[in-house]
């Protein structure tokens, strides 16, 4: 099934920021249903397939993958933990060291999430990661009080 071209123009909004629900109001979706749109495109296998395609090309395009950015990122670990000597005002070492940690810890922390590592959400899952299923039955049960009250009903 061909594309259309709201959904064309959903998968370009997409791409700029990965956020379903603006892509959604940006490509002209009602305001209000934008969250339930974004999810209903993002379930077509179509779009899903053209988000996949746009992305490989546009790292393609710039040779910016994952393993590059996380080479980078070690990168980032790396000098930033180094010991850097404070120097004077003639360059010359003052025996004093500095370490840049918020570098270090922010890259730390990527790199971390990208391992999986730290977990922002928890999601339950069935039997083999599958659904879990419910009994879509509800029973209410109605308990009498037979605490103060002098009725004899049944």
């Amino acid at each position: 099934m061909a594309l259309t071209p709201k959904e064309r123009r959903f998968i370009d909004e997409y791409l700029v920021d990965l956020n379903g629900t603006q892509a959604a109001i940006r490509a002209g979706y009602s305001k209000r249903r934008a969250k339930q749109t974004a999810c209903e495109l993002l379930d077509k296998p179509e779009v899903a397939t053209a988000i996949a395609a746009a992305q490989a090309a546009r790292s393609e395009r710039t040779q910016i993958t994952q393993d590059w950015v996380l080479d980078r990122l070690q990168e980032v670990v790396e000098r930033s933990m180094q010991h850097e000597p404070v120097k004077d005002s003639q360059g010359n070492p003052t025996g004093e060291y500095t370490f840049q940690h918020a570098g270090a810890n922010r890259a730390l922390e990527l790199l971390g999430k990208h391992l999986g590592m730290f977990r922002e959400r928890v999601e339950h899952t069935g039997p083999g990661g599958g659904p879990i299923e419910t009994d879509s039955t509800l029973r209410v049960e109605f308990v009498r009080s037979t605490t103060g009250t002098s009725s004899s009903e049944p």
